[in-house]
Parts: C-alpha cells; sequence; structure tokens
C-alpha cells in the first residue's frame, strides 16, 4: 500500500529548478473587459496603505484599552478607551467612547468622548458626542454633533496656548 502523501511515479519527468518557467506578465491593454480582470488579480491592499502600514480592528471585534499605534488605525468594530495614532478612521457603524487623537481624524460612525487632531473630518454618517480640538475641520451635511469646537489644536497634539513674549 502507498502512502497519499508521496508518490513515486517513474511515468512522470521531474522538472529541474532551472527549467522552471516565470510566470508572464500580462501586458496593458486598451479593453475595458480585460483591464478590469487584470486589476481584480492585483493584491487588495493599496500599495500607500501597505507601504505605511493600517492597523484593522474588524466588526468582529470589541476592545477594552487603550490603542496607540505610530502608524494609521481603522476601526470597524467597538473601542472601549482612548485611540492614538497618525490617522486615525471610525468606520460607518463603529463605536469609540474615548478620547481619540491624531494627527487626522476621520468620523463616519461614533464616538463619546473627545476628538483632538489637527484636521477633522466627519462624514455624513458620523455622530460625535463630545468636544472637537482642531486645527482644521470639515463637517459634511448630516453628520451629529453635540459638543464643542475648538480651533486650539497644535502640532503636539495638546491643548497648548502660545507664550506671551515680552519685548525689551
Amino acid at each position: 500500500m502507498s502512502s497519499m502523501f508521496t508518490r513515486n511515479d517513474p511515468q512522470k519527468p521531474e522538472t529541474k529548478p532551472a527549467e522552471a518557467k516565470v510566470p508572464e506578465t500580462p501586458a496593458p491593454t486598451t479593453d475595458p473587459v480585460r483591464r478590469a480582470q487584470q486589476a481584480a488579480a492585483q493584491p487588495l491592499t493599496p500599495p500607500s496603505q501597505a507601504a505605511k502600514g493600517v492597523s484593522v480592528i474588524s466588526r468582529a471585534l470589541k476592545i477594552t484599552g487603550q490603542l496607540e499605534s505610530s502608524e494609521d488605525i481603522e476601526i470597524l468594530g467597538e473601542v472601549e478607551g482612548d485611540v492614538r495614532a497618525a490617522t486615525v478612521r471610525v468606520g460607518s457603524g463603529a463605536k469609540v467612547r474615548g478620547t481619540v487623537t491624531g494627527d487626522e481624524v476621520e468620523l463616519a460612525g461614533s464616538v463619546e468622548g473627545k476628538i483632538e487632531a489637527r484636521k477633522v473630518v466627519l462624514t455624513s454618517t458620523a455622530h460625535m458626542s463630545g468636544d472637537i480640538i482642531h486645527q482644521d475641520v470639515a463637517i459634511q451635511s448630516g453628520a451629529y454633533v453635540c459638543g464643542q469646537l475648538k480651533p486650539e489644536y497644535s502640532k503636539t497634539g495638546t491643548n497648548v496656548q502660545p507664550l506671551k513674549v515680552k519685548a525689551e
């Protein structure tokens, strides 16, 4: 009786590594159907995200605690705690209870707490309950905001007032 995982078949010639064929890269085409097929065969992660690194909290996850990353975070599930990253995206249907801090924050879901960011974007599905400390803010029609907008964000990510210097 032979093993089902190994096969010693003398009728089939072995392939040498030097003879291995390299898959051809398809040439660009003007046919829209063929172009769509070629695009579908490409990796799903856009090159900008792959190079930079995005941590994703999926819809199935509920996290309690502090999240911190030097790169980007995309939240699709629920987080109970503070979130700090370069860019934070809270997706539609996602919920955060805590402070969201980043260079850029895009809100399509809901935040109960505070947002501190240089640039804040609230989409039409956003639900914000708390203050927004910002340098630049964009609010789409349909977004809900219950709190104060404070244009006091500094590059350090904290609410720092400029020093007054006395002239001598």
